[in-house]
């Protein structure tokens, strides 16, 4: 059956002791070193299970999707993510989610070998394309995003788009760019292009690289991490 991570072919813990010829009070406690460990062998009362295999991780990679399904206990079903390319992310101020593509991995707490060979875990980041949200952003409030960096003809693309709308969306659209605000780290993201998310699932559970935008202390944070790392591999 392969690798196992089961314990019960593991022998017990017992302890027994060492006989001392030399020591004649049995009611002093014994010292350490005259303990020996007498491992006594377990009996076989059930068959392995095949959810104690030790497989072997899915390391999901950046390509086209590639995902291979799992038999689980009970007849259910895994999805093995070796290869992903897009996912949802959900912008929490915005209350939006959009289905946008991965561009690469730029940060994980525990392993820099991810970020370099572009693995796909919990929990770490992400730079995904702005497109999607840039595109819901506009059509949302009626305005740009981003204004500093963009052509005339791309603002003004967006002005006679809302300017064609009748006057009950712009009404609506008013009412909207009263509470349209962004922040300027992330407006900054926006004009290159990029965004930086974390992904939430478990790609080799689920079958899936979704995961949410970064904003706030939380952006911050991140932001601060890359740049020390940046400023570090510089010297």
């Amino acid at each position: 059956m392969g690798i196992t991570r089961d314990s019960r072919h593991k022998r017990s813990a017992s302890l027994k002791l060492r006989p001392d010829p030399s020591s004649s009070s049995a009611s002093s406690a014994p010292p350490a070193d005259s303990l020996l460990r007498y491992g006594a062998q377990r009996a076989h009362y059930r068959k392995k299970r095949k959810f104690e295999l030790g497989r072997q991780p899915a390391a999901t990679k950046l390509g086209a999707k590639r995902i291979h399904p799992v038999r689980t206990r009970g007849g259910n079903t895994k999805h093995r993510a070796l290869r992903l390319e897009s996912g949802n992310y959900a912008w929490g101020s915005e209350h939006t989610t959009r289905k946008t593509r991965i561009i690469g991995v730029v940060y994980n707490a525990s392993n820099n070998e991810l970020v370099r060979t572009n693995t796909l875990v919990k929990s770490c980041i992400v730079q995904i394309d702005a497109a999607p949200f840039r595109q819901w952003y506009e059509a949302h409030y009626g305005q740009p995003v981003v204004k500093k960096g963009r052509s005339k003809e791309a603002l003004a693309a967006v002005a006679d788009d809302a300017a064609a709308k009748s006057n009950h969306v712009k009404r609506t659209l008013a009412e909207r760019q009263k509470e349209a605000k962004i922040d300027p780290l992330l407006e900054s993201q926006f004009a290159a292009g990029r965004l930086y998310a974390a992904i939430s699932s478990r790609p080799g559970q689920s079958g899936r690289a979704d995961g949410y935008i970064l904003e706030g202390k939380e952006l911050e944070f991140y932001v601060r991490r890359l740049r020390a790392g940046k400023a570090k591999h510089a010297q």
